[in-house]
């Protein structure tokens, strides 16, 4: 199957499945001499990682990263990075009763139609399991862009019908790891874990939405034509399971602003520096960074498998139930968080490298 590799200086190719022996990710472009914060990539998969709270899946992976290759002494080597998380509580069994049975919202029917077979353990390749892999890899291109002084930051503003109506201006993202939801916001927090909690007893699901805000990124990343930075971070966050809508900057909301209340106006600061007064690009503008903060946001459905019985049909097109069975996040957005900062990290690098090439 291709689709396996992304971007085009700062490579990665993710590989393995949801229940097989591992997974893991070959990176590829990530320059000689770079120090490599074994413990920081730690602590991102431990953000994503299941079983971390009550209102995530009950699956216990310590997501442990083991180095196998590209990385000597603390510091990349300019080589092929080989990174590989082991499966340690793997239950294929969980998932017997569903060979012959296509789930509501998954890609069980799509996957078999195109390849002809499918790993119906938990999804296979398709599950979200294999975004502990980007993560992983994400967490080194954001070790890159910190020796630019470029941080990534996401966190959580809405869960079903309850949103943050703050601008991350008023916010303390400082706060977002404070709760298991990851809000920055402490009371909005409370309500969206209770709801969250009274949705998984019900046997149901939530979406959410996802924000993230990078700061100090320089001006003139991104290509003008069909490589746009915002479309490039666009197609990242799409890739990501569950995620259904991307928006930057004023992204929807603008079409309701006339030209003259939209346009971003030029000025300089008090070192000289040039700035806008407004920022409704979202820091962005004909596909190249202008230097202003980039802020978008990412919507995720729904989780597909949820503990209520639903209609469908099996792989011989009869009509059937399903209940499902095994260990699911009633509500992906806690934990997609890291996943959002890893994809973006990745953009970021590798439009960074791209753009050393760019001009003598």
């Amino acid at each position: 199957m291709a689709g396996n590799i992304f971007g085009k200086h700062f490579t990665i190719n993710t590989f393995g499945e949801s229940h097989g022996d591992s997974i893991g990710v070959v990176i590829d472009g990530c320059p000689a001499g770079l120090s490599i914060d074994l413990a920081y990539i730690q602590q991102q998969l431990d953000k994503r990682k299941p079983g971390q709270s009550n209102i995530t899946t009950q699956r216990k992976e310590s997501d442990t990263v083991n180095v196998l290759s590209g990385v000597f002494e603390g510091k990349s080597l300019g080589t092929p990075i080989c990174l590989t998380i082991k499966n340690e509580d793997a239950r294929p069994e969980d998932y017997s009763e569903i060979k012959s049975t296509y789930r509501p919202s998954h890609a069980d029917y799509t996957w078999e139609q195109k390849y002809g077979l499918r790993d119906y353990r938990g999804g296979g390749r398709s599950s979200a399991r294999e975004t502990a892999a980007r993560v992983a890899a994400g967490t080194i291109a954001q070790l890159l862009l910190k020796q630019y002084g470029v941080s990534i930051t996401a966190y959580v503003s809405q869960v079903g019908r309850l949103k943050l109506e703050k601008p991350y201006q008023q916010l303390d993202l400082n706060n977002t790891e404070t709760n298991i939801v990851r809000c920055p916001d402490p009371e909005m927090a409370a309500q969206m874990i209770a709801l969250i909690e009274d949705t998984k007893a019900k046997g149901d699901s939530l979406g959410g939405v996802v924000s993230c805000v990078v700061q100090g990124c320089p001006v003139g990343l991104g290509e003008p034509v069909f490589d746009k930075l915002p479309a490039d971070l666009a197609k990242a966050m799409l890739s990501i399971n569950a995620v259904k809508g991307f928006e930057i900057g004023s992204g929807f909301d603008g079409v309701e602003l006339y030209g003259s209340e939209h346009n971003d106006v030029f000025d300089t600061d008090a070192d000289g520096k040039i700035i806008t007064t407004t920022n409704h690009s979202g820091g962005t503008q004909g596909g190249i960074s202008n230097g202003m903060d980039i802020y978008f946001n990412v919507a995720f459905k729904p989780t597909a498998t949820i503990m209520k019985e639903q209609q469908t049909v099996n792989t011989d097109g009869a009509n059937t139930t399903l209940k499902a069975k095994g260990r699911h996040d009633p509500c992906v957005v806690p934990r997609a968080v890291p996943i959002v900062e890893a994809m973006a990290a990745l953009v970021l690098a590798d439009h960074l490298l791209r753009n050393r090439l760019s001009r003598l």
